[in-house]
């Protein structure tokens, strides 16, 4: 009776052996990446795997770091095209309509690729050469945005818009008196700011303190840090004084 129970149990013996062998060189030549798996579950489950990681991750154009190191100037060709280029056109705009600088920056721009159009034809008629089209290279590049890239732009977007709107409602409905006595008297403050400036004026004036509020801090921080908490425990005091002299304040509760 041993021999028929092992005669039956070697052929399945046999099939997983040699169905192993083969899986081998068919997986890469990456021993260890789906291990004990056959072929068709490990391609399942590698595929599975890389998009969950990869729906998992938000998708973003500029990254937390890029932006950092373009605010603290530690590439500085890099962030003075940048703070030159839009500080020149919001400049600009100050000095002309918007109608007017777009076209002028369409205009330049076309000025330049015509210009390096022509340019190149002619060298290749003179050289009798065929390198085609100088711009094959970016022609060719796929810029097409898929569906699940434009929904994950969107999902997070719309995060800081039902933050925004949840704000908005708790200052306007007055969940709290002393956040929208602060909203009133910013917004009156800002009216003498306005009487001043226009918006493009803020917005260079923003640009400005961008490209050099923060390197100056990283410089001086433990100055700044000094006077910076002297100024909010003031403030603190001030608004303290505020919330116990005023009925029917709500106060907040310590997290």
């Amino acid at each position: 009776m041993a021999e028929p129970s092992a005669a039956t149990q070697s052929p399945s013996v046999s099939s997983s052996s040699s169905g192993a062998e083969p899986s081998a060189p068919g997986g890469g030549g990456s021993p260890g990446a789906c291990p004990a798996l056959g072929p068709k579950s490990c391609a399942s489950s590698c595929a599975d795997s890389f998009v969950s990681s990869s729906s998992s991750q938000p998708v973003s154009l500029f990254s937390t770091s890029q932006v950092h190191d373009l605010i603290f100037w530690r590439d500085v060709r890099k962030t003075g095209f940048v703070f030159g280029t839009t500080l020149i056109v919001l400049l600009s705009l100050a000095a002309f309509s918007v109608i007017s600088v777009v076209s002028y920056l369409i205009l330049a721009l076309l000025s330049v690729t015509i210009s390096f159009r022509v340019y190149k034809s002619v060298i290749q008629a003179v050289q009798k050469s065929e390198e085609g089209h100088p711009f094959k290279a970016y022609l060719d590049v796929d810029i097409t945005l898929s569906s699940e890239a434009f929904h994950n732009y969107v999902n997070a977007a719309m995060v800081y818009v039902n933050r925004a709107l949840k704000l908005l409602i708790r200052l306007f409905l007055v969940e709290d008196l002393v956040d929208s006595l602060k909203l009133a008297v910013f917004m009156w403050l800002m009216t003498y700011v306005g009487a001043v400036f226009n918006g493009i004026t803020l917005l260079i004036l923003a640009e400005l303190l961008i490209f050099s509020v923060p390197i100056v801090y990283e410089k001086y921080k433990t100055q700044i840090d000094h006077y910076v908490g002297i100024v909010r425990d003031q403030t603190k005091s001030i608004v303290e004084k505020i919330q116990a002299k005023l009925p029917g304040i709500t106060k907040k509760k310590a997290e």
